[in-house]
């Protein structure tokens, strides 16, 4: 793992996406970044893209740990392997199955909240010691517009996402007396390579659709710039919730389409 006497920041689901987008930025601002993911292939070869655009490690050094936030001893695991932690990003989650309640299928409910809740608790829980002894510790979760509005066949998601929301806030009064920030980024529709293609297990056509007409969806490198100047903040200064939405999306279900 990294000596460097430098601010660490830890990434779940750095594999892909926002995770990964994230990851090059707090590199670039100069953290040292701890990327924790399942797919371990992916993990080394985002790692290897990092330490290859600063091979001088001026910026940011990088770590690579495997991570299922669903399990409690994997989680245990990834906090013996991080000596330090300034900065906790929890974006591991996702959205699976776009049912209605009458048709929903249990399993997925119960892996979206397994990810989207019960994972950004327990990643919370097991470094949350060292966020406070850093004495300048921030905790970045990664939720969703959906965290906030409900529309038709989302109801597995968006309850999730809310309990995330509701979770993030609870950890500010919690939290309110420690040297701990505590900041939602929630986007609105963001096009990466493997969200929708997750959540329609698959069905790249169905997945398509979701951006079908949209001139320019978000990308994860504009929530990764939500989350960079989050935490380059002066240490007094606590963003509570940043909502991001491309111009077309007025709300979670008002999109214009061309």
């Amino acid at each position: 793992m990294m000596t460097h006497v430098r601010k660490t920041a830890v990434v779940t689901g750095a594999s892909s996406g926002i995770g990964a987008a994230t990851a090059r930025r707090l590199a670039a601002e100069g953290f040292d970044v701890v990327l924790a993911a399942r797919r371990r292939d992916r993990l080394d070869e985002l790692a290897a893209e990092i330490e290859a655009a600063d091979p001088s490690g001026r910026r940011g050094g990088v770590a690579v740990v495997t991570l299922d936030v669903t399990s409690a001893e994997s989680v245990a695991a990834l906090a013996a392997a991080v000596r330090q932690c300034h900065v906790l990003v929890n974006n591991a989650g996702g959205a699976f199955g776009l049912d209605p309640v009458s048709s929903a299928d249990p399993d997925d409910w119960q892996r979206m909240y397994d990810t989207n809740v019960l994972g950004l608790m327990r990643t919370t829980k097991a470094l949350l010691p060292m966020l406070v002894e850093s004495g300048a510790g921030h905790i970045v979760n990664i939720t969703s517009l959906a965290a906030h509005a409900v529309y038709e066949g989302g109801a597995g998601y968006t309850a999730a996402k809310h309990a995330a929301a509701a979770v993030n806030g609870t950890l500010r009064l919690e939290l309110y007396d420690q040297p701990v920030r505590v900041t939602e980024v929630a986007p609105g529709m963001v096009a990466t390579a493997e969200f929708s293609l997750v959540r329609f297990k698959g069905d790249a056509e169905k997945a398509a659709k979701t951006y079908e007409g949209v001139a320019e969806p978000l990308s994860a490198e504009d929530i990764a710039d939500c989350v960079a100047w989050a935490v380059t903040r002066p240490a007094h200064v606590n963003i509570d919730r940043i909502d991001v939405q491309p111009r077309a999306q007025a709300a979670a279900h008002k999109v214009h389409r061309v």
